[in-house]
């Protein structure tokens, strides 16, 4: 035993030794929002005015010089935006390092201004356990909501229904300011105006401080935040065709000891959808076929409410309290028409069926935050607790009938399905600055969640309603997530290191009043990190490792099958096990100064994969996910930013990887391996008189597993923008899946039948939007729902 200990002592001696050197260090902030700057130029200069280092301020504000000479010293910093500062320091034989603390830097109104006129370009940069894209002034990401802002994200994309996949795997977790949300679930991320939006973090290994959930990584909406002092906000308003209205405003007031923002939403908008199959399926020997056309029409009206304050108690302690109301309502209607067909091809019989929908959800939210820092730069303690609850109900009525070869009605179906969510998160985190360079992190974190849904379907007999295929029940869901990490970061001249271990210990229960589901889980598991990152004068090189976590989503869970289409049912699986991820990343970024390069290959292992399994029943296909023994995933990513010319920028991105899945549900070898290729090509360009124009062409290439065979996909948008009134107001035009190409296509195939389906859920949308901001000179200053738990 002593002789390990000597051992550990030899091993951690030189690394604390080494920041014993003659250095500088301290951390830079705005002097109003308290909040730390990064990137900020530092400049050391001796008596004689000779050049003694020069360097940045990392992500978190912190600057360090190490080896630096004796003598009197004059530190400078500048930041477009802010005023210049100089500040003097000696360093003596016995003064071998110096802390400076934190220095405040005065925002400048002038240089604001000059900011404002000349705009942002998008921009990448490789931090150590994450990729940061600036969202910048980009045409399509000032017009449209959350969802837009993403599409344009390189290895990230968005379905027309609202589901984000990470390099084409939708096991992706998404964060509003670093913590879950129910605005991430339902499509509710349409809310969020796509111009609140600072930047965009990709996380594809998370270091230990973040969650395990998602096995593709985590995606990080960071929201703009007030740094005005006084009175400030601005006026959003959107027309579209199909509808889309969309009434935005905020207001903020800032003052020294407090913080006030707002923030109002009110949308309605339309969706024209449509989707045709061809099917044939084999009935002892026999063929038949069915040729079948689904409409559909969506309105969706949503009202969204966000208040709330920070007060600062002093210059080290805050207090933030928010609540958040976000209430929608969507009224469908759907006409389906189903064309039978023998053998011979000849049409047998003809049925069809009218549907409307109504769906109230009520979403809540309060939020309760606690950050202390203290006098050494980067020592901070957070507390959070947040409680989320929200209830939903939505109703269907169907009324079938059967048009050929006679006319004959159907008795008509109602089905109601009531749901109610309670959760309340608490988590505490602390940072503790070793040294000048080396971080020691800790935390903890419970979250306790609670789920009551009741399902009900009827069949209408004469002037009364009977259950229908015994469909009639509640089910509870309860589930428990305790968790705690720590991890350890430093730096070695250009070589840095973060290593780190998580543990998340998960209770989950799932009952029903029939006792149909009684489900008992119990599982603890610890998830290692480690990012390593070595930076050249212009480039960086990064390797990380990950071990995550994929838990099934609670549609997944629920046996509740919905009965819209006659023809084909999606139910959920209340056995479906979590999937765990083994991911390895080797990344480098290489900057000039026209040129970003972004080249990665990744390594992906994940036992249990989830993935849906359809299978025949009585003629109606059922869909149901199933776990299968694993997924390997192996592939490579290429990212380009390129500014030839003053008014022109180009983004390039490219993903190609290759998949092996193997195992095997109900007797069937589900075996497969394939590839697959996803592309994306944006250009902006800056015209006279404040005009730009942007336009992306996306495109995903063919994707397959043992049943289902997707073809390829692609879409175009573009948009216009100028801005006028001094630069206070912007008006932008935009289209989304320009002429219709956005077309999933599909082909399933089973031992007795075959499934062609072809789905257009979003036709091609026109947007006209204005944007006026008053007492805006900073446009990092719009203020939303900054956390939330989840569904």
């Amino acid at each position: 035993m002593k002789a390990l200990i000597t051992s550990i002592l030899i091993l951690f001696i030189p690394m604390f030794s080494f920041a014993q050197k003659a250095s500088v260090s301290g951390k830079v902030q705005d002097n109003t929002t308290k909040e730390s700057i990064p990137y900020v130029t530092v400049s050391i200069q001796d008596n004689a005015s000779k050049t003694a280092a020069v360097g940045v301020t990392d992500e978190k504000g912190i600057f360090n010089f190490e080896k630096l000479p004796s003598g009197k010293m004059t530190i400078s910093f500048s930041y477009v935006g802010y005023q210049n500062y100089t500040q003097t320091f000696e360093i003596g034989s016995g003064k071998p390092k110096i802390e400076l603390g934190t220095i405040a830097l005065h925002a400048d109104a002038v240089e604001l201004n000059a900011v404002e006129v000349t705009g942002q370009k998008s921009s990448v940069s490789l931090k150590l356990d994450k990729k940061v894209f600036e969202v910048g002034k980009d045409v399509l990401s000032q017009n449209g909501s959350a969802h837009d802002v993403l599409n344009g994200v390189p290895s990230v994309t968005v379905s027309p229904t609202g589901g984000i996949s990470l390099r084409g795997n939708s096991s992706v977790l998404v964060l509003i300011n670093g913590r879950q949300s129910g605005l991430t679930q339902s499509n509710s991320l349409d809310q969020i105006a796509a111009d609140q939006i600072e930047r965009i973090e990709v996380i594809t290994n998370p270091s230990s401080r973040y969650d395990a959930y998602g096995s593709a990584g985590i995606i990080n909406i960071v929201l703009k935040k007030n740094k005005k002092s006084g009175f400030s906000g601005q006026v959003r308003l959107v027309a579209g065709s199909p509808n889309d209205s969309r009434l935005n405003p905020s207001v903020n007031f800032k003052s020294d000891k407090i913080n006030i923002f707002s923030n109002f939403g009110i949308r309605s908008s339309d969706y024209v959808g449509l989707y045709t199959t061809n099917q044939s399926t084999m009935n002892n020997g026999t063929p038949n076929y069915l040729n079948h056309v689904q409409n559909e029409d969506r309105h969706d009206d949503g009202k969204l409410m966000y208040l709330g304050a920070d007060y600062y108690i002093d210059e080290h302690r805050t207090i933030t309290a928010a609540f958040l109301k976000n209430a929608t309502q969507d009224d469908d209607k759907t006409r389906l028409l189903y064309d039978y067909s023998n053998a011979n091809h000849t049409r047998d019989s003809t049925l069809a069926r009218e549907g409307k929908s109504l769906e109230k959800r009520d979403y809540n939210q309060f939020e309760f935050n606690y950050t202390q820092t203290f006098k050494k730069p980067s020592k901070k303690w957070t507390i959070d607790v947040q409680y989320d609850w929200w209830n939903s109900d939505k109703k269907w009525n169907l009324l079938t009938q059967q048009i050929y070869p006679e006319t004959l009605a159907y008795p008509g179906i109602r089905t109601s399905s009531i749901g109610n969510s309670k959760d309340l998160l608490m988590q505490s985190d602390f940072i503790q600055p070793i040294d000048s360079v080396s971080v020691f992190e800790m935390g903890v974190k419970t979250e306790i969640r609670k789920v009551s849904s009741q399902f009900l379907a009827e069949q209408q007999q004469e002037n009364d309603w009977s259950i229908y295929q015994d469909i009639d029940n509640d089910l509870n869901y309860t589930e428990t997530i305790s968790s705690a990490y720590a991890q350890y970061s430093n730096k070695l001249k250009k070589f840095n290191y973060m290593l780190g271990l998580r543990t998340e210990f998960t209770k989950v229960s799932i009952t029903d009043i029939k006792n149909t589901y009684n489900d008992d889980k119990k599982y603890n598991k610890l998830f290692p990190t480690v990012n390593l990152s070595y930076k050249f004068e212009a480039s960086t090189l990064q390797l990380n490792y990950s071990k995550r976590i994929n838990r099934p989503p609670l549609y997944a869970l629920y046996p509740f099958n919905e009965l819209t289409d006659l023809n084909a049912q999606y139910i959920g699986n209340p056995d479906l096990n979590p999937s765990y991820s083994d991911v390895f990343e080797l990344a480098f970024l290489k900057t000039w100064k026209k040129l970003t390069l972004n080249p990665s290959v990744y390594y992906q292992w994940e036992s249990g994969y989830i993935q849906d399994f359809t299978y025949r029943e009585n003629d109606i296909f059922f869909t149901t996910p199933i776990n299968i023994q694993h997924e390997i995933r192996t592939g490579i990513e290429l990212s380009t930013l390129y500014n030839p010319l003053k008014w022109l920028q180009v983004n390039l991105e490219m993903n190609l990887y290759h998949f092996t899945q193997k195992g095997s549900y109900q007797d069937q070898n589900l075996y497969y391996a394939g590839k697959t290729f996803t592309g994306r090509l944006s250009t902006q360009v800056k015209l006279p008189s404040k005009f730009s124009f942007q336009g992306r062409y996306n495109f995903r290439g063919a994707q397959q597993n043992a049943q289902t065979r997707n073809d390829a996909l692609q879409s175009l948008d573009f948009g216009l923008s100028k801005t006028l009134l001094k630069d206070k107001a912007t008006i932008v035009f935009d289209v989304t899946n320009a002429f219709d190409l956005r077309q999933n296509k599909s082909t399933t195939t089973g031992t007795d039948y075959y499934i062609i389906e072809n789905s257009i859920p979003n036709a091609a949308r026109y947007r006209l939007s204005f944007v006026y901001r008053f007492n805006l000179t900073d446009p990092k200053t719009i203020r939303q729902a900054s956390s939330a738990n989840r569904n």
